[in-house]
Parts: C-alpha cells; structure tokens; sequence
C-alpha cells in the first residue's frame, strides 16, 4: 500500500524557515528521521520510505504553494495512490502557534495551496494536517506574516512540535484517519 504525504511550502531560500514553509519542515523532519533524502523530480522534491510494511513518498512541491495540486496530482497518478491515502499538510492562520488538526476533509479556509489541490483533484474529501502558526498580526500584514521567520518563543518550541506532527503523520500511514484523530486531535 502506498501514500502520499505533501508538505506545503515554497522553494527558495528566502521562504526557508517561514511559517508558510512548515509543511516542508515536517516532510523534512520524516525523512530525516527515516535517514532518507530528498531528490528534486518532476514538479517536487521527492522521498521515499518505508514504515510498516508500508510505502510513503513524501514531496514538497516545486510549485510553489499557489500550484501545489499540480505536484500532487502528478505524484498520486505516477505512484497510482488513492486520494483516501494522500496526507496534505500546511500552515494554518487560524490555529494557534503549535496547534495541530487533523481532518478527513474540507474546504481550504482561504489557503491557497489547498485551493489550488481542491481545484485541481476536484474534491476536497483528502486528509490534511493543518499546523497552527498563530495570527498576530495587523490588518494588512498577513501575507508578510505567513512569510516571515518564527519568532524567538516560537523557534525554541517548534522542534517538539514538528516531532508531534512526524508522530501524527505515522499513526495515519499506519493505523488511518480515524483512530488518528481519535487519538491525536486536541493535545
């Protein structure tokens, strides 16, 4: 059996450690964990792995976040996995800092990467772990807030809660969805 797990972000050095990049940190946190690297392929970076019995390719869209369903489209045709097996996972304005949900499906609250999955998969019913990074910013600065790096608080906790995300991530692949939730949702 195979999934899908796409860690939302952009590409380039200036987005690197930014609170809209958090999805590639996770992806990142995964793969070195499971002591594999990434290779830029064809519309992302690319990692495979191995966890029970199970095959998880891992990707952080080359895309850029705007066209991120481009990437996952691509990646779930060319490893034949069923949307019920994909795994989104993105920053989320919405959530306070550290917060972590995970959903079965839904719409994308304004996010554009999910919009553009949404569009371009034509159904919102995918998992997605949502990573809360707060919203304390002034009217007008949300762009530059979502793109700008963690503050001193938020980086001593962030490696924690990134280990709290890869953990949410294996009890999906391993056991699904729905005990995942049960077990994860709301700690």
């Amino acid at each position: 059996m195979k999934y899908l797990i796409a860690g939302l972000g952009n590409i380039g050095a200036e987005y690197e450690n930014t609170r809209h990049n958090i999805g590639f940190n996770i992806v990142d946190a995964m793969a070195a964990s499971a002591e594999v690297s990434f290779v830029t392929e064809r519309k992302a970076s690319v990692a495979e792995l191995r966890f029970r019995g199970r095959t998880v390719i891992l990707i952080k869209p080359t895309t850029y976040m705007n066209l991120s369903g481009e990437a996952v489209n691509y990646w779930m045709q060319q490893e034949k996995i069923k949307t019920e097996n994909l795994l989104v996972i993105t920053d989320d304005l919405a959530l306070a800092f550290g917060t972590l949900r995970l959903r079965q499906k839904g719409g994308s609250a304004g996010h554009n990467g999910l919009t553009n999955i949404i569009e371009t998969l034509n159904t919102e019913s995918f998992a997605r772990l949502r990573f809360g990074i707060g919203n304390n910013f002034g009217k007008g600065q949300q762009v530059n807030y979502v793109l700008s790096q963690w503050n001193a608080e938020e980086k001593k906790l962030l490696p924690e809660r990134i280990d709290f995300a890869v953990e949410i991530v294996k009890s999906f692949v391993a056991v699904g969805i729905n005990l995942t939730m049960n077990q994860f949702n709301n700690k």
